[in-house]
């Protein structure tokens, strides 16, 4: 333990002879020596005359005088500071005895093996029990330990008020215990009102790859690398679906002698955007050679129509799970080519074809017809979706369609219908895009095999 001399500061702070000890009570002088010794900081203190009186052993750490060394000494001149600067820092320590309040002031101490050592200082006088000045008590730490810690705090407070990403520290029951404003916003709500929710409440899809990740952060640590996680918010606005790329951090309290886990800090970004650039550039490029690769097998068919399917079947890589293809005969439309309607394979042309199509008006490959342009279409909500494709002579796990119309030379040949499951999403407009350039090629292998005298399964050619 620190060695510390009596003085009237020591006595007022508990002798143990003290009216609360009890039986069995540490001693005074004792508890005093183990909490200074217990310390992080580095304290001395000074009786009203200049001399040490305590020395802790964060002290002699940093300075490598021991307490035996330095209790007693009369100030800091010749051992701790060098003499010229000896009377300039004992009066700057000393003055703070008589006025109200803490000082913070840096000095250049020595340390035992002669090196200098920066520190930065926080004194205060001491009062004994008449209330007059007793002494000083400075708790000093190294100056770059001082910035370090500053620096932490700094950074602590800008990443929870003006951090460009989101950052949310959250407790071992993964519940948000701080916010900061940019992940507030990115989740809906107020920096307050999202403390102390869980998760679910706040994210509709994504939550459990989330809560996940935070759990396999608690027991194991942060992973090597950020990860990409797409979620959908409940907003007032309605559903919104996100891709936050985040990082984790393990959060253990400094304070325990074995590492007790606080909670997880989760830091994320918004890329959303970009994903989706990312993803409509991929879709793109893999159309475009789909496209490619659709235009070098059909030019090695010699029946146009077999070129025709062999289009078709380079359009549904990827993009659907059924094509149908019916060509106008008359004021009808007959099927000449389909994809099983059961299970995926080639689209092949329909045996025994011929007889026309019982579409009911208003039928989307009729409107395709009609207007000469795709035309897209998916079953509500709230219908049955064996149903809604039964009243469309469509197969069974048909959810959404779109219809491309087959043109050439100024005429309208039939129709290619491209079907989803439920497993797909909804065809859009750049769906549509990719359709119609489809079509484009299979309507000049379907008008080159018409040209040639009949259609496919005895149609004779026709246009509208």
């Amino acid at each position: 333990m620190s060695a510390s001399r009596s003085s009237g500061t020591t006595d007022a702070l508990g002798p143990e002879e003290g009216p609360q000890a009890g039986p069995g009570a540490v001693p005074g002088s004792e508890l005093l020596a183990a909490l200074l010794d217990g310390m992080d900081a580095a304290l001395c203190a000074f009786d009203a005359g200049g001399t040490v009186t305590h020395w802790n052993r964060e002290a002699e750490r940093i300075l490598g005088w021991s307490a035996e060394e330095a209790v007693g000494r009369p100030g800091f001149a010749g051992w701790a500071v060098r003499r010229a600067d000896a009377d300039e820092v004992q009066g700057r320590l000393m003055a703070v005895m008589d006025g109200p309040g803490r000082q913070v002031h840096e000095f250049a101490l020595l340390r035992k093996d002669g090196g200098r050592v920066l520190v930065r200082t926080q004194s205060a006088g001491v009062r004994g029990a008449d209330g007059k000045p007793a002494g000083v008590y400075c708790a000093f730490s190294e100056v770059h330990a001082q910035i370090d810690l500053e620096r932490a705090i700094a950074l602590s407070e800008a990443l929870f008020e003006d951090a460009s990403w989101g950052v949310v520290l959250v407790d071992v029951d993964l519940r948000p215990t701080v916010v900061n404003a940019h992940a507030a916003r990115a989740l809906g709500g107020g920096r307050t009102t999202l403390l102390g929710r869980p998760l679910g409440e706040l994210i509709v899809q994504g939550v459990e790859d989330l809560e996940g990740a935070l759990q396999h952060v608690l027991a194991a640590g942060a992973p090597p690398g950020p990860a990409e996680l797409w979620v959908t918010l409940r907003t007032a606005e309605g559903d919104r679906r996100r891709c936050w790329r985040s990082g984790f951090l393990r959060l253990a309290s400094p304070l325990a002698e074995e590492p007790v886990p606080l909670g997880v800090g989760w830091l994320f970004q918004d890329v959303t955007e970009a994903k989706l650039a990312a993803q409509d550039a991929d879709r793109v490029r893999f159309r475009s050679n789909q496209l490619h690769r659709a235009s070098r097998s059909a030019a090695e068919c010699e029946d146009p129509m077999e070129a025709a399917t062999t289009s078709l079947d380079y359009a549904l890589a990827g993009f659907a799970d059924h094509a149908l293809v019916d060509l106008v005969a008359g004021e009808r439309l007959v099927r000449a080519a389909q994809t099983p309607s059961d299970a995926p394979g080639p689209c092949l042309p329909v045996a025994g074809g011929g007889i026309p199509l019982r579409y009911v008006p208003g039928h989307p490959a009729l409107q395709a017809v009609d207007r000469t342009g795709s035309v897209r279409a998916t079953a509500g909500a709230a219908r049955a979706a064996g149903e809604w494709a039964a009243e469309r002579q469509w197969p069974a796990d048909s959810v959404h369609a779109l219809c491309a119309v087959l043109r050439s030379r100024g005429r309208t040949l039939g129709v290619v219908t491209f079907l989803r499951s439920a497993n797909r999403a909804a065809f859009e407009r750049p769906d549509a895009v990719y359709a119609e350039s489809m079509a484009d090629r299979v309507a000049a292998s379907v008008d080159l095999h018409q040209s040639r005298g009949e259609g496919p399964g005895g149609i004779s050619p026709s246009g509208g």
